[in-house]
C-alpha cells in the first residue's frame, strides 16, 4: 500500500493510517481524501487488522478543507448550473468521512493540535477520539461562509448532543482539549503526542484481543441503533448472534471459558 499523502503501516491486527500532507498542515484537498477513502476500504477487507488508528504526522491534525482546491471546484462567482452538481464535484470529501464510519473495523482518532473543520468531520466519523492537551477543535465552516457538509452536523449532535453541537457550529471558536473531553467529544486528554499515540495503541490492543466478528457486529448494530427504534436494533442484535453461534470463534470462546484460559480469536 504506497500512498503519496498518508502513510499505512498495520502490525499486530492493528493498522496506523498517519495523515502526512505535512507541508499543507493535512490540509484537505481532492486528492488527499481520496487517498484515505482507497486506504481505508482496504483495511476494512484484511483479515490482518481489526482496529484503525488514524493520525498526523504533521505539526496539527487537520486545519480543515484546502480553499485553494475548493476554488478549483469552481463553485463560487459560477453560474447556477454549475453549483448545482456541487455534491457530484465534491463527492471525494464526503465519501471519505462516511468510508470511516461504515468500516467494520473499530476507527480510532488520535487528534493532536488543531482539528478544524474537515478535520473535526473526518474525527467524528471515528468511533473514538482520543487527543491532547494542546488539542484545540474547530467547527469552522460559518466563519468562511458554508454550512458543513462533510457529516459532522449529523455526527457531532449524536456524540456531543444538540446543544453543545449547536454551539460549536454558531460560534465557530477554537475548543480546548478539556472543554472537548467535558462534551464527551474526546474520551481522554494526554499530556503529549508521544503519550497519546502510545495509549492508542494500547487501547487498540484491547479491542484487536475480543472477537473480530463480534466486533465488527456490535459496531454494525451501533450505527443502526442511532436511528431505529430500540425493538429494531435488538432485532438486529440477535439476527447477528444467530450467525456467531457458528463460527469457529463462539467454540473458542465456550473453550476457553472451560479450560479457564484466554481465547485465541480468529475472526473465523
Amino acid at each position: 500500500m504506497s500512498y503519496q499523502f498518508i502513510e499505512v503501516e498495520v502490525d499486530n491486527y492493528i493498522a496506523t493510517l498517519s495523515l502526512a500532507r505535512t507541508k499543507s498542515l493535512n490540509a484537505l484537498n481532492v486528492p488527499f481524501v481520496t487517498e484515505i477513502t482507497d486506504a481505508v476500504r482496504a483495511l476494512n477487507t484484511r483479515n490482518d487488522v481489526r482496529v484503525i488508528i488514524v493520525n498526523s504526522n504533521a505539526r496539527v491534525f487537520c486545519v480543515g478543507l484546502d480553499l485553494r482546491d475548493f476554488k478549483a471546484l469552481e463553485l463560487i462567482d459560477s453560474e447556477a448550473k454549475s453549483t448545482y452538481y456541487l455534491k457530484d464535484k465534491a463527492q471525494a470529501f464526503f465519501d471519505c468521512s462516511n468510508i470511516l464510519e461504515r468500516c467494520r473495523k473499530p476507527v480510532i482518532a488520535a487528534v493532536h493540535s488543531f482539528c478544524v473543520g474537515g478535520g473535526l468531520d473526518i474525527a467524528c466519523a471515528c468511533d473514538i477520539r482520543l487527543c491532547t492537551e494542546d488539542a484545540l477543535f474547530c467547527l469552522k465552516e460559518a466563519a468562511v461562509n458554508i454550512v458543513a457538509d462533510m457529516g459532522v452536523l449529523q455526527r457531532l449532535p449524536l456524540i456531543v448532543g444538540q446543544g453543545f453541537a449547536r454551539e460549536m457550529a454558531f460560534t465557530a471558536r477554537n475548543y480546548s482539549a478539556k472543554e472537548a473531553e467535558r462534551m464527551g467529544l474526546v474520551n481522554a486528554v494526554y499530556p503529549d503526542r508521544e503519550t497519546l499515540l502510545s495509549e492508542a495503541k494500547k487501547l487498540a490492543v484491547q479491542i484487536a484481543e475480543n472477537a473480530p466478528l463480534a466486533i465488527m457486529g456490535t459496531k454494525e448494530v451501533l450505527n443502526y441503533s442511532r436511528t431505529a427504534s430500540v425493538e429494531d436494533g435488538m432485532d438486529m442484535s440477535i439476527q447477528k448472534n444467530c450467525l456467531l453461534f457458528l463460527s469457529k470463534d463462539s467454540h473458542e470462546a465456550f473453550a476457553a471459558f472451560s479450560e479457564n484460559r484466554k481465547p485465541k480469536f480468529k475472526g473465523e
